[in-house]
């Protein structure tokens, strides 16, 4: 297993993955996702992908990260006599925290499709490539790309319908 290739490889995945997750770029989070990789890389059995590995490793850190987050904003009790100085911000931490949750069961749902759906899905939505980049991408006609892209929608529809009534 040679990290300097799976780095150069993997790097920008990762960095999407954390994007996602925590709505910021953070090389601290991409270096602490390598070097955790690395550290328990005994702990990888061949059974499966690396990079998929590796992308649970990004998830977990990215929601520590969030948890740690919501913490630092945490209001100590009244008796407390503390002045804390939060940004300003648009939404509450809270809200912040929900939000970020959100996205992980998104993210969830898109990595329980099945591989043909999750890849269309990753394509069009998250790098917004167009039906035509994707059919010659995948080497598949444009009408099998918007096929998989409505079924793989209908999908996640399916799995995150609470998600979209509240």
């Amino acid at each position: 297993m040679n990290f300097r290739e799976i780095f150069t490889k993997d790097r920008q995945k990762v960095k999407n993955i954390i994007k996602l997750v925590t709505k910021e770029e953070n090389e601290d989070l991409e270096q602490e996702v390598f070097l955790k990789a690395y550290k328990n890389k005994e702990k990888y059995k061949e059974q499966g992908k690396f990079t998929n590995w590796l992308t649970t490793i990004t998830y977990n850190v990215s929601r520590d990260y969030l948890k740690s987050a919501k913490k630092r904003y945490e209001v100590p009790n009244e008796d407390e006599n503390v002045v804390i100085n939060i940004r300003d911000r648009k939404r509450n931490p809270e809200e912040a925290f929900l939000q970020r949750e959100r996205q992980i069961r998104i993210t969830a749902a898109i990595n329980a499709l099945n591989k043909k759906y999750r890849e269309v899905i990753i394509l069009s939505e998250i790098e917004n490539m167009s039906y035509e980049d994707i059919s010659k991408k995948l080497g598949c006609p444009v009408g099998t790309v918007k096929s998989r892209i409505y079924n793989a929608k209908k999908e996640l529809f399916n799995i995150l319908k609470d998600l979209i009534q509240d």
